[in-house]
């Protein structure tokens, strides 16, 4: 089933590549943002680096988040984009294959079926493929990025969150 809708991707699996993309560079930068915020408090606040260090990860956690929101509005526009141009196409698809039935099958389902099935069931799996196109991938790249962060940090802090995991 999931290889026939495959199918009707076609000119947009470029696009649909890049939101998964995008969305491991926004979480990226979601997690350095944490990363510098320690290194703020523990250089700026805490330590002797006074409004220098401040002023300096200040600047650089800016542009971090500024990069961290167009990276997630790209995710969103491109997941968006290909979810649409994937039904889209299924629709054509299932137009096309409807104009082929028999009038044995034109009879035996309704103008009505037919119509909800080129609406709302198409516009289901154009959710559900947006979905899996932006956030099915953002829990695990934030697991992935989260480990490599703790283990920065430290490597207690790290078996913690392996110990935490199958719970």
């Amino acid at each position: 089933m999931i290889r026939k809708l495959m199918r009707s991707i076609r000119e947009y699996r470029l696009v649909s590549l890049l939101s998964p993309i995008f969305v491991t560079m926004e979480v990226a930068m979601e997690v350095i943002i944490l990363f510098l915020m320690a290194k703020l408090i523990d250089e700026g606040i805490d330590g002797d680096g006074g409004m220098d260090a401040v002023t300096h990860y200040g600047v650089i956690l800016l542009c971090c988040c500024v990069l961290s929101l167009l990276f997630g509005v790209l995710a969103g526009h491109f997941a968006a984009y290909a979810s649409v141009g994937f039904a889209k196409n299924l629709r054509h698809d299932i137009f096309y294959r409807v104009q082929n039935f028999s009038f044995s099958n034109i009879d035996r389902f309704s103008v009505a079926s037919i119509v909800t099935r080129l609406t709302t069931d198409v516009t289901n799996v154009q959710n559900a493929y947006q979905m899996i196109v932006r956030t099915a991938l953002r829990s695990p790249m934030m697991l992935i990025f989260s480990m490599i962060m703790a283990f920065q940090f430290s490597v207690k802090l790290l078996l913690i969150f392996l110990a935490a995991i199958p719970i």
